[in-house]
């Protein structure tokens, strides 16, 4: 089993000076290798690769890019599981001040609050941070999800990664689908909803 992870919007609490209100983590899920290659080779043979060439980051992209990104993948074999974080019920100063704090302790809610789904996962992340964070986030997920969960953690550079652009995606249209001054705001969300296993609001 092959798990993706990546996220939207930022760890920032001063939202009247441009931090998202939102905070989305994503994890795709892969039961296989094989589904895993067949949806990266789904990805860059997408008409939405001929119409963007770079990396597929939901915030950078254009409605007909996002349109085509996820027409592409609605029906193949994968599963998407999130947590929606409104940073408003977030009460901790901890949490709210320590960037890499938050960040950490929600992959972890999301890592254990999978309902069963991840059974000895290699779990990979897009690889922001320094590399002793990296390490440190890995040593957490490994000693606090169930036992049997994951089995590995690594990190890879979304800007040679399908499938982290993949959760980076999947991350935002969850991610948009919260936004109340959007009138397309559920538009990308709905694309997805036959991959969407779970949906989860933390409060």
């Amino acid at each position: 089993m092959l798990v993706y992870i990546d996220e939207s919007g930022d760890a920032g609490f001063r939202v009247d000076h441009g931090s998202s209100p939102v905070f989305v983590v994503a994890m795709v899920i892969f039961d296989t290798v094989e589904a895993a290659a067949d949806v990266r080779r789904l990805i860059e043979t997408s008409p939405a690769r001929r119409l963007h060439k770079g990396e597929f980051k939901f915030s950078k992209s254009r409605d007909d890019v996002r349109d085509l990104f996820f027409a592409a993948v609605s029906n193949a074999a994968f599963r998407v599981r999130a947590i929606v974080v409104q940073k408003d019920v977030i009460r901790s100063e901890h949490l709210r001040s320590d960037k890499e704090s938050f960040y950490e302790f929600f992959v972890k809610q999301m890592l254990r609050h999978d309902s069963g789904r991840l059974d000895n996962a290699k779990v990979i992340i897009d690889g922001s941070g320094d590399r002793e964070f990296r390490q440190k986030l890995s040593t957490e997920i490994k000693r606090k999800v169930r036992d049997g969960a994951v089995r590995d953690c690594r990190f890879s550079d979304s800007k040679n990664d399908p499938l982290i652009q993949l959760a980076d995606m999947c991350a935002g249209a969850v991610a948009r689908s919260f936004r109340t001054d959007r009138r397309d705001a559920h538009r990308w969300r709905d694309m997805l909803r036959p991959r969407l296993d779970d949906v989860w609001q933390f409060h």
